[in-house]
Parts: structure tokens; C-alpha cells; sequence
């Protein structure tokens, strides 16, 4: 147990995805009005620092995380050289489901919802998996993400999602309007003024971290 705005059980976990294992960790504090996974992206993990921040953030809110890597070690290895993987949003997304799946069931659900957060390919990965889910997947966040990469899933996504964006990331503020504009769930776009592509700016994580905690408390207590 870790003290903070409210006590969190911490474990590493080790989740089946078809014929690999992958690692995470899992944070679940005391009373979660739900569990948010999370879909790094291109060439992170879930040590990512970033994401930790932002599920740090999440717990404090009350909402339990899981941090796991979409790939294995060896294909992390492996794609340091070719960066094949990162950008294989099928393969993402196929563990995904089946990590998304695995949380549904007892002892892991405990009768929480699940919300997606995702960062750059991870958040192509998240919106096919949320299409694919419709009645598992309650919510969906987006991080500087390309949800322009799940194509043809767009108009298949039933969870309410948000795009959150840097204001001076405007190549990628061009595609998520796009993207935005053929998804006919509920849909909203945060710009944050001033960031770039990976929110290091001052403040700027922070902004990101805070919009996806009140994105998700409102729409997983539904």
C-alpha cells in the first residue's frame, strides 16, 4: 500500500495475450469507480513516463490502472531496429482485445468499468479495440494519439472518447479532426495551448492527466 489522496495496492501482473505473456502493472485503489488501460505508443512501454505520471494522476482520482507492455521483450528488442511492430495496429490491437478481455473476468473486474487511454498508435490500437468491445469498453482517451490509423473502425466506436492534442502539434491536430470528424459516438477534441507533441511543457502533462481523470469519472460511474 502506497499513502496519497487515497490508498493503492500496486502488484505486477502478467497477463495473457493468444500465444505471448505480457507484463503490466496494476493499481487499484481503495472503492475504484473503474480501471483504465492503457495502449502505449510508438516504441514506449509501460515505463513509460508519461503514462506513469498520467496513472498516477488517475489513481489519485480514484481510478484503478493497468500499465502493460504490448509487446515482449524480445519484439521490443526487435523493433528498436526494424519499427515494424510499433506500427502494426492489427497486432496492437489483437492484444489489446485479449488484455481488455482478461480484465473482465473475476477476480480482475470486480464489477469495474473499463476505459481506454491511449497515446500515439496506441490510441489507433484503443479505438479499434473499443469497436471491437462495445459493450466492454465504456470510455476512451486519447494522448497526442493517430486515431486516423483505425480507419474503417471509426464510424464503429460506441464509447464516448476524447482527443486531447497540443496546440502546437498541428500536423497531428489536423488528422485527429479528421478522424473526429467520421466517429459518430459521442466525440470531443482538447486542444493544450502552448504543447507539443509529447506535453513536455510546463504544466502541459498535467492538463492531460487532469482532463482524462474528469473524462473518465464521468463517463465509467455511468
Amino acid at each position: 500500500m502506497k499513502a496519497g489522496a487515497t490508498l493503492t495496492e500496486r502488484t505486477s501482473v502478467s497477463v495473457p495475450a493468444g500465444e505471448v505473456v505480457l507484463n503490466g502493472d496494476l493499481s487499484i485503489p481503495q472503492n475504484p469507480k473503474g480501471m483504465i488501460l492503457f495502449a502505449h505508443g510508438s516504441g514506449s512501454s509501460r515505463l513509460s513516463p508519461r503514462n506513469r505520471y498520467v496513472a498516477e494522476v488517475l489513481n489519485e482520482h480514484s481510478l484503478a490502472t493497468l500499465l502493460v507492455d504490448l509487446l515482449t521483450a524480445e519484439e521490443e528488442e526487435e523493433d528498436e531496429f526494424t519499427r515494424r511492430l510499433r506500427f502494426d495496429i492489427a497486432l496492437l490491437t489483437r492484444r489489446l482485445v485479449a488484455i481488455a478481455d482478461w480484465l473482465a473476468t473475476p477476480p480482475q473486474a470486480r464489477g469495474r468499468g473499463i476505459g481506454l487511454f491511449g497515446a500515439s498508435t496506441g490510441a489507433a490500437a484503443a479505438l479499434m479495440t473499443a469497436a471491437e468491445r462495445p459493450k466492454l469498453i465504456k470510455a476512451v482517451v486519447s494522448r497526442g494519439g493517430r486515431p486516423d490509423l483505425a480507419g474503417e473502425a471509426l464510424p464503429l466506436v460506441q464509447a464516448p472518447t476524447l482527443l486531447i492534442v497540443g496546440g502546437r502539434d498541428t500536423e497531428v491536430l489536423e488528422l485527429n479532426r479528421e478522424a473526429m470528424s467520421r466517429m459518430k459516438c459521442l466525440v470531443e477534441i482538447k486542444i493544450v495551448p502552448g504543447a507539443t507533441h509529447l506535453f513536455e511543457e510546463r504544466g502541459a502533462l498535467a492538463q492531460v492527466a487532469n482532463l482524462a481523470a474528469d473524462w473518465f469519472t464521468a463517463h465509467l460511474a455511468r
